[in-house]
């Protein structure tokens, strides 16, 4: 993978990040831990979608970024929160779950 294209990434995740907060979504305790073990898909079992993107999404994908660990490519997380984050307001956080689908 580039590097313009880790640069890419990584300004997405801040995006993320920035909308989350932006929305009031972003928290400041953590889930516990046995919420974060979750197996299943998104921890839907354990963690709400934004709860996921905060706690475990964004903190592994900085961190492969940071080691310079290959990242995953062809994710798809957008159809996930497409569907589950439905108010007219979570528009510009699901234009940046598109793109880091279509930068990976």
């Amino acid at each position: 993978m580039t590097n313009n294209k880790r640069t890419d990434i990584n300004l997405i995740l801040n995006q993320i990040e920035l909308e989350l907060k932006n929305l009031q979504l972003w928290e400041s305790s953590a889930p516990t831990s046995a919420a974060l073990a979750s197996q299943q898909p998104f921890a839907i079992d354990t963690l709400t979608p934004t709860q996921w993107l905060q706690w475990i999404f964004l903190p592994k994908m900085r961190y492969l970024l940071e080691v310079g660990a290959d990242l995953p490519n062809n994710i798809a997380i957008h159809p996930y929160f497409e569907q589950t984050l439905t108010q007219p307001n979570y528009g510009p956080l699901l234009q940046w779950l598109k793109r880091i689908d279509e930068t990976c």
